[in-house]
């Protein structure tokens, strides 16, 4: 908004002197910020004046610019033909006045329009013009936008090798020009492509690498559309640990659905003491997560008809640490670590693995603690059948201030009673 406000106070003092540059410049940036906003068809109308002024003012330099913003918007809005065109007129002039700097743009922005319409083919001469210039010019952060595309073009095609290679280098490519941005949009590419190749760890390890380099850049201020690049972030997040749980569940016969519900009872009853915004995302994802370390326990153990021995108690308790150690090899930016380790510890301090009583235990921990149990409780098992609603609900509260935090018990009763 205080952007906006000076923007709209620049526009008018460039007006009244009759400064057509600055004029067309203002009107681009509050383009961009109507991009940003989320209303594409005010950033086009935005655009087309700065154009119009540009053209007015003899300028064609900033016409390709403004030009490749123009083919930009019109691609969002669901206008390829017209997007192209756009590209078309901006690529002529910057090879006309040879501004290989706007054409590498332009070409850039070309294949991503492209990517997005599954055209691999023409794509790939788009990112192939785009390499050559930014080889030529020498710009690493050019190449490293160019080989982001490379790999996206690959994965799509795929050939997940390659992509992998590519979507690296750009990595590599962009820390050496200390561009975090483009970095950080190789990384959450590199996530997709392992999720995609069945691979959750590697596409955690990414996708977390990605959301600290576009929080770090909107804490500089140097992001404006940082909670758009999250969301999507987060969109991902999600599909690969809800995958990854079912996987676990998968090993354990008596478990089917039980991630999805204690994520969604976890979530409930967080938000009702006061959780809210992206921490209901991750207290979400740290529920999918909450039994990974059964992937270390034996299949036998896990789905035994009947009660454990007291050496494959010890087996299975050990799953909580295991859980804790793997999420902490994924270096999560959020405290997802707690949820894993800590869901079995008791009140009374009679849990495990640490032991801890009362508030020691971490808050989100205590939740996940409620919700696993209620659904435990609900659910078959070999040795017993599903308790009815009011039944599990009347176990909780029986272990209120022993087994569970009596004031989340409480606040559960109400949530879902």
């Amino acid at each position: 908004a205080a952007a906006r406000a000076t923007y709209e106070r620049t526009r008018a003092l460039a007006a009244g002197a009759g400064n057509e540059r600055l004029l067309a410049v203002v009107e681009q940036n509050l383009g961009i910020l109507e991009d940003i906003g989320g209303d594409t068809e005010a950033a086009l109308a935005r655009y087309r004046r700065a154009l119009a002024v540009v053209e007015h003012a003899g300028d064609p330099r900033a016409a390709a610019m403004i030009l490749s913003n123009i083919g930009l918007a019109l691609a969002a809005l669901g206008d390829p033909a017209a997007a192209e065109a756009s590209f078309d007129r901006a690529a002529g002039i910057a090879a006309g006045l040879d501004d290989e700097r706007t054409l590498a743009a332009v070409e850039l922005n070309r294949a991503e329009l492209l990517l997005e319409r599954g055209a691999l083919a023409e794509a790939r001469r788009a990112v192939d013009r785009a390499h050559a210039i930014a080889t030529r010019m020498g710009s690493r952060w050019r190449l490293a936008q160019a080989h982001r595309c490379y790999g996206i073009l690959h994965r799509e095609a795929g050939e997940p090798a390659a992509a992998e290679e590519h979507l690296a280098r750009a990595v590599e490519l962009a820390r050496a020009a200390g561009d975090r941005l483009v970095e950080a949009e190789a990384e959450s590419e590199r996530g997709i492509l392992h999720f995609r190749g069945g691979d959750n760890r590697r596409a955690l390890r990414s996708l977390n690498r990605a959301h600290r380099l576009y929080t770090e850049l909107g804490a500089r201020r140097e992001l404006a559309d940082l909670d758009r690049r999250l969301d999507g972030l987060e969109e991902t997040y999600l599909r690969v640990v809800q995958r990854w749980g079912e996987e676990i569940e998968s090993i354990d016969g008596y478990t089917a659905g039980h991630c999805q519900r204690v994520a969604a009872y976890a979530c409930a009853l967080a938000a009702a003491v006061g959780f809210g915004g992206r921490d209901l995302a991750w207290i979400r994802m740290g529920a999918f997560l909450h039994d990974v370390g059964k992937t270390a326990v034996p299949g036998a153990i896990l789905n035994k008809p009947g009660p454990l021995t007291p050496e494959e108690w010890v087996v299975m308790r050990a799953h909580a640490e295991a859980g804790a150690r793997i999420v902490a090899e994924l270096d999560f930016p959020w405290e997802v670590g707690p949820m894993v380790r800590n869901h079995h510890e008791r009140w009374d301090g009679g849990g495990y693995p640490d032991g801890l009583a009362g508030e020691e235990i971490p808050l989100t921990a205590r939740i996940l603690c409620v919700a696993d149990c209620y659904d435990a409780l609900t659910t078959p098992r070999s040795y017993r059948p599903a308790l009815a609603h009011a039944e599990a609900l009347a176990v909780l509260a029986d272990g209120a201030g022993c087994g569970f935090d009596p004031r989340l018990v409480a606040e559960f009763h109400r949530v879902v009673g």
